[in-house]
């Protein structure tokens, strides 16, 4: 899943705070009803079970794993009827492919294992052999190859098509949850899935307030590198990062936001993107393709009118579109 890094903070007014791992990621919960920390957690982490049973690109028996086992047996398409979640997490991220013109593109899958990040990010080997000349030249089938019929939950791939909603689901799936949580349990409710940031309800006095930074720590932990602290009273919030989920093969670097044009990492123009937006998933769609714009990214997003940060690998920030500056 795409590496998201941001981090709660203690708020204004009283809340409640948890914080656990699950998925491979660090997961965060803050609700405005201490009381109700309880049952919040029960019911995010009920999500989280069904979201990895359906969308997991690592666990053998998922939905997303057996549709990559048909398609590579298969001569030609495969078309299969899904849950109602995996139908709704590949909406998302078609969505997400047709608003960046391809740039978040959720055929990437086999590229990603191809360069060696073929399981739970945490089992894959820091350094390693370099990798045969034919992955730096591997095709990326293309979002506009899929076909979903969200009607009747069918789902048509291309033969031997891998898809990675890395770059989508945990945004989506974060809203999703505070969504649930604040219509069930009546409160303020914040989520944060390795970092991708949604809250529902009314907010603590002040808004919400979020560190931003390159790498997901505890809140009670100092931030590795520059960050600031901003403050959200709806929608969400989500950093894209090239300095998160690093490996290297040979004596390339490699990390997890692929280029879908080239197949390879995307430029590390920036090390990191942070976008606020009106919900989390599309704050990190819009992370995900600056990320891969590169120089292209200010521009883009100013004229979607998006406040985000963009920090350069030598650590210069630059601040647009009513992102507040950092502190100096």
């Amino acid at each position: 899943m795409t590496q998201a890094e941001t981090g709660t903070v203690p708020q204004a007014e009283p809340t409640a705070f948890a914080a656990w791992h699950a998925l491979g990621m660090l997961v965060q919960l803050v609700v405005t009803a201490p009381g109700q920390l309880a049952a919040a957690r029960r019911l995010l982490a009920a999500d989280l079970a069904e979201l990895d049973l359906a969308c997991s690109r690592f666990r053998p028996d998922s939905e997303l794993a057996a549709l990559a086992d048909a398609a590579r047996a298969a001569d030609g398409p495969v078309t299969i009827t899904v849950s109602t979640l995996l139908a709704e997490a590949v909406a998302v991220a078609l969505r997400a492919a047709s608003l960046t013109d391809g740039d978040v593109d959720p055929t990437v899958g086999g590229a990603l294992s191809a360069l060696g990040y073929d399981r739970d990010f945490g089992q894959v080997a820091p350094a390693g052999p370099a990798l045969p000349a034919l992955v730096s030249v591997r095709v990326i089938p293309g979002w506009r190859s899929i076909r979903l019929d969200p009607a009747a939950r069918e789902l048509t791939v291309p033969p031997g098509v891998q898809l990675d909603l890395g770059a989508t689901v945990k945004g989506w799936a974060a809203d999703r949850s505070a969504a649930r949580i604040a219509d069930r349990l009546g409160c303020g409710v914040l989520v944060s899935l390795g970092g991708d940031t949604a809250v529902a309800g009314q907010p603590p006095e002040g808004g919400w307030r979020i560190r931003v930074q390159d790498l997901t720590t505890m809140p009670d932990e100092p931030p590795p590198g520059p960050s600031t602290v901003v403050a959200i009273r709806d929608g969400g919030l989500a950093t894209s990062s090239t300095a998160a989920r690093r490996w290297q093969r040979g004596g390339d670097v490699l990390h997890h936001i692929l280029d879908p044009r080239t197949g390879l990492p995307a430029a590390p123009v920036w090390r990191t993107v942070s976008v606020a937006a009106a919900s989390c998933a599309d704050a990190n769609t819009a992370a995900t393709a600056a990320v891969i714009r590169g120089r292209q990214a200010p521009a883009w997003l100013a004229g979607l009118h998006l406040p985000a940060r963009l920090v350069e690998p030598d650590g210069t920030v630059l601040a647009i579109a009513g992102w507040p500056p950092d502190p100096s």
